[in-house]
């Protein structure tokens, strides 16, 4: 039978599908039914900065403002934070006694690099590696492209002097240079990159005038913006690559390892499928593998990468100009 395991980050996994960060890896309950399911490691849900930002606010929100002393507003900020801490350093620590598979936590920074300071008490708690999910809207017109950018090199400078334990930043696609930009942050002692995190996506409602979500889930579409950087950057940086967003089925792992993926992040196919997808998806690279002659996946990893491409210029094309060609007289 074909070796279906994989190095990520310097760790060992059994398989190349890890669970991404979700409320399904917020209990050590839902942990071990997704490593019963398969996954070759568990990303935990993010502690996200932005929602402890928000919580520090409600509990000020009823303080006059002549009582918000700067000592008290400090002193709530330190005691939240700490709370939430104390809660998700016991979740990694329960989470490593109750399965083999490696654990990763997850920091989601929106605000500020303060979180950074606090990877040491991950990295104490026992994760095996730390996750890094970070998107500074540039939103603020007062700050140019270069300064934007310029705050993830410096949240990784930072958090790669703090701990010892592999780091793997998960980034968006909106980047001036996105194939800069990934090239230069695999070359600043991070591990990994994962390719690409998924945002929370706004829709009016237009008889109630009020704004509410859309596309909670990614869908197999969503594949495509991932496969191609891989496919095009795969060979081309220094750290593991793993992707992430429309990764639904056996036949999208098959795919993304065939760009040079070290490993794949599921989620929405978890959430409307349940932990055993992840075996589903398994059985179709065994036997993908079985009917292609190959044993290991290092026998086929990046075998479709833009770098041993006949037609490497495809990869990088970005007008349908051979599917509309004739389409004016069907017009």
């Amino acid at each position: 039978m074909p070796n279906l395991s994989t190095k990520f980050m310097g760790l060992n996994l059994k398989t190349p599908i890890i669970a991404g960060s979700s409320g399904l890896s917020s209990s050590v309950d839902g942990i071990k039914k997704l490593e019963e399911g398969g996954a070759g490691a568990i990303v935990l849900k993010s502690i996200f900065e932005e929602e402890i930002f928000h919580e520090l606010n409600d509990m000020m929100k009823d303080v006059p403002e002549t009582s918000r002393y700067m000592e008290r507003f400090d002193y709530h900020d330190l005691v939240i934070k700490g709370e939430n801490l104390a809660k998700y350093t016991t979740l990694i620590r329960e989470a490593k006694k109750a399965v083999a598979v490696p654990i990763v936590a997850s920091v989601n920074c929106s605000f500020s690099y303060e979180w950074v300071d606090h990877a040491k008490r991950l990295e104490s708690a026992g994760a095996d590696a730390l996750e890094l999910n970070m998107f500074f809207m540039p939103t603020d017109q007062k700050r140019s492209a270069e300064e934007v950018e310029r705050a993830y090199f410096n949240v990784v400078e930072k958090i790669v002097k703090e701990v010892s334990i592999p780091i793997a930043l998960k980034i968006s696609h909106y980047f001036t240079c996105l194939g800069q930009i990934i090239q230069k942050l695999s070359k600043q002692g991070i591990s990994g990159l994962v390719l690409f995190n998924r945002f929370y996506s706004p829709d009016f409602d237009i008889e109630e005038l009020k704004v509410t979500q859309t596309n909670v889930f990614s869908s197999p579409g969503d594949l495509a913006m991932s496969l191609r950087w891989i496919a095009m950057m795969s060979q081309k940086v220094d750290c593991d690559l793993a992707a992430s967003t429309g990764i639904h089925d056996g036949e999208a792992v098959i795919k993304q390892l065939l760009a040079g993926a070290q490993a794949v992040q599921v989620v929405s196919a978890l959430y409307k499928n349940g932990p055993t997808c992840i075996q589903t998806m398994l059985d179709k690279l065994e036997d993908w593998m079985i009917r292609h002659e190959y044993e290991t996946l290092e026998d086929f990893r990046g075998k479709m990468s833009q770098d041993k491409s006949t037609d490497p210029a495809i990869y990088e094309r970005v007008q349908f100009m051979k599917y509309f060609s004739g389409q004016q007289e069907i017009l």
